[in-house]
């Protein structure tokens, strides 16, 4: 099954934006190592999980249920982007490269799950 969603657009910008946060969150502070960097990278990743996890469901009903679990993740990950900006541990100029990432992200997920309404 992972086979086929990984074909999947909406799958790869999500792995692409998983990807920019673990290199993003590699400069934040070490004392935020099991705080704010722990909680991002799993709000990223989870997004791509969703999505591998509700397709091998097998149902159209369960696939959408896990395609709105991703999409509450990916508005965790924006919102723990913005306090990490906010903190000064990435510049404004790297927020917003990801954040439209996200946002595509966003756009992609909002299609699919109105293809399964």
């Amino acid at each position: 099954m992972f086979d086929d969603t990984n074909k999947l657009v909406v799958w790869q910008k999500s792995h692409e934006l998983t990807l920019k946060i673990y290199q993003i969150t590699n400069s934040f502070p070490k004392e935020e190592i099991f705080g704010l960097t722990s909680q991002i990278r799993r709000a990223a990743a989870s997004v791509p999980n969703n999505i591998v996890e509700g397709k091998a469901r097998g149902s159209n009903k369960e696939y959408k249920r896990f395609l709105l679990v991703a999409r509450g993740s990916l508005e965790e990950t924006k919102y723990q982007l913005l306090l990490a900006k906010d903190l000064k541990y990435i510049d404004e100029q790297k927020y917003k490269d990801v954040l439209d990432l996200s946002k595509d992200v966003g756009r992609l997920l909002a299609g699919l799950i109105k293809t399964l309404d």
